[in-house]
């Protein structure tokens, strides 16, 4: 841990236990700097972990004042899956369409949606990067860069990960629409139909949809909330079922929101090479951090070419440019030859537009204060469930994208809760909808991304109510001679 990192955590320790509450001053940085032996310089970079992450806040001419104050802590979930002994057909888009298209209307409070606020992204700022690149765009670029895509847009993608000490070349990177095109050609490139592919549980819907469409079979391989997928558990997935692929998020999965460490994605990356599983890796979140720095895709460990990483600008700077890529390994070809027999080309304004935003600098500065406004908006949610939702309730504390992972006591049926929920105007993503079996009936993902003020407030505790009812309406009459359940234990599945 650096110097920086460590004082951060010693501040975040002290407010966490309420030794420093809500409206205190810190020190100034002269006088943390003489104090403590350090540099301005790792003071500053200390604060402004803390800021990032929603404990203090900076005032004009008056210095660092905590804002978020000594927490309620609600435990986490367990590990909440079984893994499965046979692979299975999917048949989960039904589901999925009738939760999704009950709530496409913006007078309903967007907890469930899969989409941080629009009001969160430099919109205007990249209106006029599609202004300037689309004047000057020369006219041969619709035709030379079809597939894989726009070239300075390539070249500024590849900058990116060489900035985490990933050497991508631009030959390797094909443009998409989105990233959800660029997974499913992935998928597409290493399966026929019938094949076997390994997916997380919970796993996120658009996975279960594309296994669905293509006529794949499922094993769903259980994660943790916080550190990811069950090595365990994919090793004997692995040797009972060989399947075709794996498809796994590594950066703040969505729904749980969880975070594999660089170890145990080296071990993910070599575990599948041993037994030459291509890896499909889903990164649309990973430059949505609160730490200090980005997480290092599973493609970093990659040494045989079998990691195909994918992502996009959706969730982190322009969702309605639906500009997304993937870096196939030793599959580039066969994916370049499926965009060509099927989509052809990303938007080539769009993709114009990104890489001159790209190259004239400002989309770190954006991305800090993304992560500054979802990281507070994490916390105000958390609080707000800590003070509304029922004993009994355990919710995840992803340390970045914007979803909450929120497991409710045993006896609530989170698919009724969502159908009165939406009956209110409030929208909640139930368990159900992430797993092919169907599980996690008392679950709900919620969708942190989107302004915190009274009305998002009112929201959660109109929830807390419903859920309430729910667990009356549910739980058991019981008979002579029975005793009733405390609290509620962890999911038995």
């Amino acid at each position: 841990m650096k110097r920086y990192e460590a004082l951060a955590e010693e501040i975040a320790q002290s407010i966490r236990t309420g030794v420093m509450k809500l409206g205190d001053r810190l020190p100034s940085v002269r006088q943390a700097s003489s104090s403590r032996g350090v540099s301005p310089s790792t003071v500053f970079e200390a604060y402004y972990l803390l800021e990032a992450r929603g404990l203090i806040r900076a005032r004009e001419r008056s210095g660092y004042y905590v804002i978020a104050g000594a927490k309620k802590i609600l435990p986490e979930p367990d590990l909440v899956s079984r893994p499965d002994e046979e692979s299975m057909q999917v048949d989960v888009s039904q589901l999925v369409f009738e939760i999704l298209e009950s709530a496409r209307t913006r007078d309903v409070v967007p907890f469930g949606s899969a989409f941080p606020s629009p009001m969160l992204f430099p919109l205007p700022r990249l209106a006029k990067s599609m202004a300037s690149s689309v004047q000057s765009m020369d006219p041969w670029s619709t035709v030379d860069d079809i597939t894989p895509g726009n070239a300075a847009l390539r070249r500024q993608i590849a900058l990116r990960y060489l900035a985490d000490g990933v050497h991508i070349h631009t030959d390797e990177i094909v443009i998409t629409n989105g990233a959800l095109e660029a997974l499913n050609l992935c998928l597409q490139a290493v399966t026929r139909p019938g094949d076997t592919v390994l997916i997380e549980s919970p796993t996120f819907y658009a996975a279960l949809q594309a296994l669905e469409r293509l006529d794949l079979k499922a094993v769903q391989v259980p994660t943790h909330p916080r550190e990811g997928i069950d090595l365990d558990a994919l090793t004997l997935a692995l040797e009972r079922h060989q399947p075709k692929a794996c498809w796994l998020m590594t950066n703040f999965q969505n729904p749980l929101g969880s975070l594999m460490s660089d170890e145990k994605k080296k071990a993910v990356v070599e575990l599948l090479a041993l037994h030459n599983v291509p890896l499909i890796e889903d990164d649309v979140y990973g430059e949505l951090y609160f730490g200090s720095k980005r997480p290092l895709p599973a493609k970093a460990f990659d040494k045989k070419d079998l990691v195909m990483h994918c992502s996009s600008f959706s969730k982190c700077l322009a969702p309605g440019y639906r500009v997304g890529w993937a870096v196939p390994g030793r599959f580039t070809r066969d994916v370049t030859r499926l965009k060509l027999t099927s989509t052809l080309s990303a938007s080539a304004p769009a993709q114009a537009a990104l890489a001159d935003y790209l190259a004239k600098g400002g989309y770190d500065k954006h991305l800090r204060q993304l992560r500054h406004v979802l990281s507070v908006q994490q916390s105000a949610m958390i609080q707000a469930v800590v003070r509304h939702f029922p004993r009994g309730t355990k919710a995840t504390r992803p340390d970045g994208g914007y979803f909450l992972w929120v497991e409710l006591p045993h006896d609530v049926n989170s698919l009724e809760l969502q159908r009165q929920a939406l009956s209110l105007g409030i929208s909640v993503a139930p368990g159900p909808m992430f797993s092919a079996r169907r599980e996690f009936r008392n679950c709900l993902r919620l969708n942190y991304g989107h302004p915190w003020d009274d009305r998002t407030e009112a929201a959660i505790a109109t929830l807390g109510r419903l859920i309430a009812a729910n667990l009356e309406s549910n739980r058991p009459v019981l008979t002579p001679g029975t005793t009733p359940r405390s609290d509620p234990v962890a999911i038995d599945k």
